[in-house]
């Protein structure tokens, strides 16, 4: 005979959430029943009518009880029903992207209200560089402007998150919003890294056309964009290093808006840079320029866009040393009363906040809940509050 039995750490009491009391009898003995296997039909123990619904509800006598979960049975009806009807009236928080925004911008957030004042600069220098392009047919300028207007939606994208990270856990996002934070940066790492790659292209261009020529407009369009872009580097200057450590979601997503600020001032720069060399009558001046701007790149966005995606593809927490884990594996496995320990997973949800799930082949007859606090304990103290553990009997 065998049964399952999950142990969540914490405990909650979930009670209250049905409407009642502790001490109603009904809810215990059912909460009691699907703890413990009933042996035999022939225990002396008295019963209640509750209880006895329930064996005669059985196929046998010999039938495995239920997980320690709340389920139909383990809920009187008519509370389940009223549970029921609550759950679906309740619904997620309204992710309207405007609405979520002027919310946190009403509410003081500063990085926010920075973000937004930078992006309201970009976005106003990008209309009007489009609009002198097409109206004098500079191709560059256009072409510049779209890459502007494309760099404002994932800024923007960066500024939804914020809002929308604040929102707390419902029945739909169980974990709440905070990854979206960790899905910003790695988009913009993402589109930075497309960018290098676009300036190697570039750079590679112009070696082999020879096309090196001095663009006025270009020069005045970059310095332009410069000045922006430095004042993005000022407002999130903070985060303004390579390996920064993650201590929340916010500073990934932080330090994701200060690199793409800071890639564009190095692009812009580059090509100041270039065109002043080429004025001097260096040869090959934009390729060299854009080449070391392309490594740059490259080189400031390669570790936000390998952590992100780590986090994004829920590989084991680099914060815990794989060692840890295995000492502890070996710990449970070593005790008495268990058989195997398998499934073992940890991940990292976003930075700070580690969850882990084991499952627990214990010996038969055997109590389960000094093993469970146990690994919990253990777990608990490399940093894994989030634990979910299940003992199978066999």
């Amino acid at each position: 005979m065998e049964r399952s039995q999950s142990f969540k750490y914490p405990i909650h009491h979930h009670n209250s959430d049905f409407g009642l009391s502790p001490t109603d009898r009904r809810y215990a003995f059912h909460r009691q029943s699907s703890f413990r296997q009933l042996s035999s039909p022939s225990h002396g123990s008295p019963r209640s009518p509750s209880m006895s619904a329930l064996s005669s509800s059985s196929a046998s006598a010999s039938a495995p009880s239920l997980s320690r979960t709340v389920s139909a049975i383990d809920m009187p009806p008519e509370i389940l029903h009223r549970h029921s009807a609550e759950s679906a009236l309740k619904k997620p928080p309204d992710l309207n992207p405007f609405l979520s925004v002027f919310r946190a911008l009403r509410s003081g957030h500063r990085p926010m209200k920075r973000l937004f004042v930078l992006i309201s600069l970009n976005v106003a220098y990008s209309t009007a560089e489009l609009v002198i392009g097409l109206f004098t047919g500079r191709v560059g300028l256009v072409s510049d402007a779209f890459h502007l207007t494309f760099g404002c939606g994932l800024l923007t994208f960066s500024l939804f998150a914020m809002a929308a990270s604040r929102q707390k856990s419902d029945l739909v996002y169980t974990y709440g919003y905070k990854r979206l934070e960790v899905l910003s940066a790695f988009t913009n790492a993402l589109f930075l890294l497309f960018l290098s790659f676009s300036l190697a292209v570039e750079a590679l261009h112009a070696f082999v056309q020879d096309e090196s020529e001095h663009k006025h407009y270009l020069v005045v369009s970059a310095v332009t964009n410069l000045l922006v872009n430095l004042i993005g580097v000022w407002f999130f200057r903070n985060y303004a290093r390579i390996n920064l450590v993650y201590r929340k979601a916010e500073d990934m997503n932080y330090h994701s808006v200060c690199l793409h600020v800071l890639a564009d001032s190095i692009r812009s720069a580059g090509l100041v840079l270039a065109s002043w060399f080429l004025s001097l009558g260096v040869r090959n001046a934009e390729v060299i320029c854009l080449g070391l701007v392309s490594v740059t790149v490259f080189m400031l966005v390669m570790p936000l866009f390998k952590t992100t995606g780590g986090i994004l593809l829920q590989m084991a927490p680099p914060s815990i040393p794989t060692s840890a884990l295995s000492k502890c594996l070996r710990q449970v496995s070593a005790r008495d009363e268990v058989i195997e320990v398998s499934q073992a997973r940890f991940w990292e949800l976003v930075p700070g906040h580690v969850v882990g799930s084991l499952s627990l082949q214990v010996k038969k007859e055997m109590d389960d809940r000094p093993t469970l606090q146990f690994v919990h304990g253990l777990y608990h103290d490399l940093g894994i509050l989030d634990l979910t553990v299940q003992a199978d009997y066999d």
